[in-house]
């Protein structure tokens, strides 16, 4: 007796709503992720509760190491070139096109303005290499305003919108902190934002 034969019916599955969903996703976390920027130094921050959160846009950002070294960064491309036409022509200093292009692309700057140009015919390895060592002056210059306060009164003056948020290592003494927030002070920069880890209360 011969064998009855079952028709197979091939399993066919319809992806087109899975690639669908995946191209939604793929845009969903192009569209709300934020680029972390390469900092010259590693910080830890200190713990707190606060979940204030500060703003993604305009904001000069002030990075603080454990030795006190002072770096900063401007998210806006455009005014950070405003903001160094204007430091190099209160110091005297000239750079070329390449080298103020390197000067944008760097994610931050920290070293004083004598060394800038010198800084900026580096290449980019030597550049991440020389900044660990640098950092921002805050002293003042023949007892007028210093290198810091100059660099956040003139991001001040291109956009007066701007946010500052500053960003200390727990162990950064408490002594430069405190005298950072005064030169802040001094040129009527009240309000900034302080960058903490959070921590859970118990």
């Amino acid at each position: 007796m011969g064998k009855v034969k079952i028709k197979k019916n091939d399993v066919w599955i319809d992806m087109t709503p899975m690639s669908d969903v995946m191209v939604l996703l793929l845009c969903f976390f192009m569209l709300t992720s934020t680029f972390v920027k390469q900092e010259p130094v590693k910080v830890t921050t200190p713990g707190s509760v606060s979940e204030i959160k500060v703003p993604e846009k305009n904001v000069l950002s002030i990075l603080v190491d454990k030795t006190g070294k002072v770096f900063m960064s401007m998210d806006n491309q455009n005014d950070l070139v405003d903001v160094l036409s204007g430091m190099t022509g209160q110091f005297g200093v000239s750079l070329t096109a390449a080298q103020t292009k390197k000067f944008q692309n760097d994610p931050m700057w920290g070293v004083p303005m004598e060394k800038l140009e010198t800084y900026l015919s580096l290449d980019q390895q030597q550049m991440t290499e020389a900044l660990q060592n640098e950092g921002i002056p805050t002293d003042s210059i023949d007892g007028r305003e210093s290198e810091f306060q100059m660099w956040v009164r003139q991001a001040m003056d291109i956009n007066p919108d701007i946010k500052v948020s500053i960003k200390c290592d727990e162990e950064t003494p408490y002594s430069v902190v405190k005298k950072l927030m005064s030169e802040l002070q001094d040129i009527n920069a009240n309000r900034y934002y302080l960058i903490t880890s959070l921590a859970k209360e118990d």
